[in-house]
């Protein structure tokens, strides 16, 4: 027990953090959080600092840390500087460790204890108070960049799946619209399968909860039959149950659900995070990953058909990441922005076509360049969708920092 933890002390590891640049005069900063929500505190730190953490993982020593920091900027990091960095890490559990484990056996015990997954964004990104929400969501259907009230050339249609933004909803909500204004007037049926984008990273590609979802608008219920189906033949895929309590993308979709369907009658919702490259069938290092995505893929398949109950598939999901935030080493130009759109909507057609082959591929072509951060929540509605049509919507953008860094995403209907 004291080596392991004089080990992960004197050779750190990185959880998987996100983090924003941000600047102050000449100055630039890094701005750290865990997206999984673990950790609840966000730490800012100098670039000379950042430069450090790629080498905390587990195979670099402090030592050989500090020699880093002496090749890159020509001078010598006091040792206790270092040692501090570590600390506030490690404090804002930000380093994988026993202090990690501890806080999440009990934030896992505490989610399964709890009666609904409650909304972790009501009131930061959507109103928390019902008749203000729905003024909210009904405004972003009427609203100049929303749908409008025109009918759909769809209306009437059995609707089979939707891919939404997962983007802040007081910044992209009138894009969720234009999907859930389908849904609004097409036949709908009452199940729905919702795959959402998650932004830490799944060890099994998927994760399962059969937790009910509580909005300001009341509680949306999982679909309990089809979950017991999927636990007992896909049990492995529940084991990373918590990546629900924080995660955002599913959440984001229920109070447009509730506003275009919910609210009239019963529905039920199986929701399903989802993370994984479109690497996974492409790169032998990342065959295990593909095997367990295959393997879901194919049980959940037969749970729904053996159900023999109609369900309309949801994807959340976000399009191209560029800019510095991102990795990029400039911020976006018209020209790389325009670019990227043109990259997005080629690779969008591959979805309409319901071409889930050539929608990864297109993909691995590129190298994952633009940073396709929703390819496994799309990717897994044209696997099960079962044919059908789909059809771009409509397409923005959002600015995520002062360097200009942009997020790209779309709506889309299949019949």
């Amino acid at each position: 027990m004291t080596e392991s933890v004089k080990s992960s002390k004197q050779f750190p590891v990185l959880r998987n953090l996100q983090y924003s640049l941000l600047k102050e005069g000449e100055d630039q900063y890094v701005l750290l959080w865990d997206p999984t929500g673990l950790g609840t505190d966000k730490l800012i730190v100098p670039l000379s600092y950042f430069y450090l953490l790629q080498f905390f993982d587990g195979e670099h020593s402090l030592e050989q840390v500090a020699a880093e920091y002496l090749k890159k900027f020509g001078e010598f990091l006091v040792p206790d500087r270092l040692e501090r960095l570590v600390a506030d890490l490690d404090g804002k559990l930000f380093l994988e460790g026993e202090r990690v484990e501890a806080a999440r056996h009990a934030a896992l015990a505490a989610y399964r204890a709890a009666p609904v997954r409650k909304a972790a964004f009501a009131g930061k990104s959507y109103e928390t108070d019902p008749g203000k929400l729905a003024a909210q969501i009904a405004g972003f259907f009427s609203s100049k960049e929303g749908p409008g009230r025109k009918d759909s050339e769809h209306k009437g249609q059995l609707i089979k799946g939707l891919v939404a933004p997962h983007y802040e909803i007081k910044d992209a909500g009138p894009i969720y619209a234009w999907a859930y204004k389908e849904l609004q007037e097409a036949q709908a049926p009452h199940l729905f399968i919702i795959f959402g984008t998650y932004h830490a990273g799944l060890e099994n590609g998927y994760a399962l909860t059969d937790k009910d979802f509580e909005t300001p608008l009341g509680v949306v219920k999982t679909d309990r039959a089809i979950l017991e189906q999927l636990r007992t033949g896909a049990g492995r895929y529940f084991d990373e149950e918590l990546a629900h309590k924080s995660e955002h993308s599913i959440e984001f979709q229920l109070p447009f659900l509730q506003h275009a369907a919910g609210l009239a009658k019963p529905i039920t919702i199986v929701p399903i995070l989802c993370a994984y490259p479109a690497a996974s069938f492409a790169d032998p290092r990342l065959y295990e990953l593909r095997d367990r995505v295959e393997a879901f893929l194919r049980t959940l398949g037969d749970v729904l058909h053996a159900a023999g109950r109609p369900a309309c598939l949801i994807a959340s999901a976000e399009l191209g990441h560029i800019g510095m935030r991102y990795g990029d080493s400039s911020p976006p130009t018209d020209f790389s922005f325009h670019r990227c759109m043109q990259n997005d909507l080629t690779m969008l057609k591959h979805a309409e076509e319901v071409n889930p082959d050539a929608f990864a591929q297109f993909i691995v072509k590129e190298q994952d360049s633009r940073r396709i951060s929703g390819f496994a929540a799309i990717y897994s509605l044209l696997r099960l969708i079962g044919g059908g049509k789909g059809e771009v919507l409509r397409y923005d953008r959002g600015i995520t920092d002062q360097f200009n860094s942009t997020v790209t995403y779309a709506s889309m209907a299949f019949y």
